[in-house]
């Protein structure tokens, strides 16, 4: 029992699934007891079997799989523009102090500009096809990443570099030796928790045309008053999100497999 509540403390697999299943139940009977006894209108909180049913009506009368293949794509076109800008702009600019003494200001405002407020720019320079879409989305998570890569890369022991210049490696050298590794094997973490904001802007991207998406899927069952599609369709963000977790820690095992062997030696 003591286990159960220790600090920082670890269950095994069988009593942490039990604890799993245990608070899926309880969740599910609150919310069946808040919808089915009108604590909760279920005009704002459909009852879970009607969440269920609706997604018949999802695939067969709005195309959902379609929709979510078109949402999946923007996103992880997105999320790769933005990787593919992020990394190795913010190498040069966390290498060399004169380029990071011109950007640094600029790349601490940015956190602060409202992405739903500037849609109109980019739709002013990439029209309103998916182009812009992935650009925004891609701008999105680029705001983020590009400041955490910078501050990654500040992270670095010095011990490192010092060892490196001392057996007499060359500054490429010490880049592909000890930065890049460094580096890397931290901001793969962070994309997987960034990746996500794409999808809280998904919804904004996808309604500047309603072209498709279950973002715009989703506006469009809230404003049919189908909050049960909502629901669902909300769900199925969740586990798409879930898979995109799930794969970007499978690469993390592949690529940097000496992040995991400690753990792997203590279990």
């Amino acid at each position: 029992m003591n286990k159960l509540f220790a600090l920082r403390g670890d269950l095994n697999k069988n009593i942490s699934l039990a604890i799993t299943i245990i608070g899926s139940i309880v969740i599910l009977g609150i919310w069946s007891l808040a919808s089915g006894l009108n604590w909760v209108s279920n005009s704002l909180l459909p009852l879970p079997w009607k969440v269920l049913t609706s997604f018949a009506d999802l695939h067969y009368q709005d195309g959902l799989i379609v929709n979510t293949w078109y949402s999946i794509k923007l996103n992880v076109l997105g999320y790769v523009e933005a990787i593919l800008i992020s990394i190795p702009l913010g190498f040069i600019i966390g290498l060399f102090p004169v380029c990071r003494e011109l950007f640094r200001k600029y790349l601490d405002s940015f956190r602060f500009i409202p992405l739903t407020a500037i849609t109109g720019l980019f739709i002013a320079w990439f029209g309103i096809g998916d182009q812009m879409k992935i650009n925004f989305l891609a701008f999105g998570i680029l705001v983020y990443l590009l400041p955490v890569v910078v501050q990654r890369i500040y992270e670095v022991d010095d011990v490192y570099v010092q060892t490196s210049q001392t057996l007499g490696a060359k500054d490429n050298q010490i880049i592909s030796s000890v930065f890049i590794p460094a580096v890397m094997s931290k901001v793969i973490d962070d994309i997987r928790v960034l990746v996500a904001i794409s999808w809280t802007y998904i919804i904004v991207a996808e309604l500047l045309n309603k072209t498709g998406g279950i973002g715009a899927l989703a506006y469009t069952a809230a404003r049919q008053s189908r909050i049960d599609k909502v629901f669902a369709i909300l769900i199925v963000i969740i586990v798409i999100g879930i898979i995109q977790d799930k794969l970007f820690l499978m690469l993390d095992k592949f690529l940097f497999p000496f992040k995991y062997v400690s753990k792997e030696k203590l279990a």
